[in-house]
């Protein structure tokens, strides 16, 4: 992947953070877009200091919900770097709620950000990788989205509908030799699941076969394999790495 040109959504933290240095140690060109411009700034500071043969490291702060950004971002990489070889779809925010209590803006702000913000970069990008003819998509969905999960109905709907896009844009897209892939990530330790209590913890634990919550890297690792040469020959696949949870 050296000099590749890779754009990571959600990259501030969590698991897009750990795909961004796997990358990066890998020798690409990482775009990185998320809202948090304060952790960008300091991630962008950390992988600078490892840097060589002018390995570029760009990041936007923006909110993925807002096609026209996307795009001019999209625009601007393609324009000065002449190629988008992997997006990597991994921003994602959680508004939890039992439906009977869920507001129209918990509903809105996570269907946007989650399963709109998808089809946005995956849109923006489309038409330079159908141009160029080569490139590979990977949206981060969750097990969520299989299983579903009480008082989360607009984060499993966001995530379930991830399944969708994937399917149909490796359908749309494989002749024109672009790869389109989902991963499901179960119970990763990350930002997100730091504030689960105790009690809900053990919960979790009880129902994943290998005992264990997931590490950011172990799906970063994934990640970097569907990005691969290794992986031209898998497109419209969705993979569980959870631990054995979902069989």
């Amino acid at each position: 992947m050296k000099n590749k040109n890779i754009i990571i959504t959600g990259a501030s933290q969590g698991i897009g953070k750990s795909i961004a240095e796997k990358f990066h140690k890998k020798g690409s060109n990482i775009f990185m877009i998320s809202r948090n411009e304060n952790n960008l700034s300091k991630l962008k500071n950390k992988l600078m200091k490892n840097t060589k043969n002018n390995q570029v490291i760009e990041y936007f702060a923006e909110n993925i919900d807002n096609y026209n950004k996307i795009l001019d971002i999209v625009n601007s990489i393609n324009k000065n770097h002449n190629s988008i070889d992997v997006l990597i779809n991994n921003a994602g925010i959680t508004s939890d709620n039992l439906i009977v209590k869920m507001k129209d803006e918990q509903w809105d702000e996570v269907i946007n950000t989650n399963l709109k913000g998808t089809f946005n970069c995956c849109k923006a990008v489309s038409k330079f990788m159908i141009k160029q003819k080569f490139g590979k998509i990977i949206n981060i969905s969750s097990i969520i989205g299989q299983i579903g999960n009480k008082g989360q109905v607009n984060y499993s709907a966001s995530k379930a509908g991830i399944f969708g896009i994937t399917k149909s844009l490796s359908k749309e897209l494989g002749s024109r030799n672009i790869n389109v892939n989902a991963i499901n990530p179960g119970y990763i330790e990350t930002e997100m699941t730091k504030n689960l209590s105790k009690e809900k913890k053990v919960d979790f634990l009880s129902k994943i076969p290998l005992n264990r919550f997931g590490k950011a890297n172990e799906v970063s690792e994934l990640t970097y394999f569907l990005a691969s040469d290794l992986a031209n020959y898998i497109s419209g696949q969705t993979i569980n790495i959870d631990g054995g949870m979902v069989v």
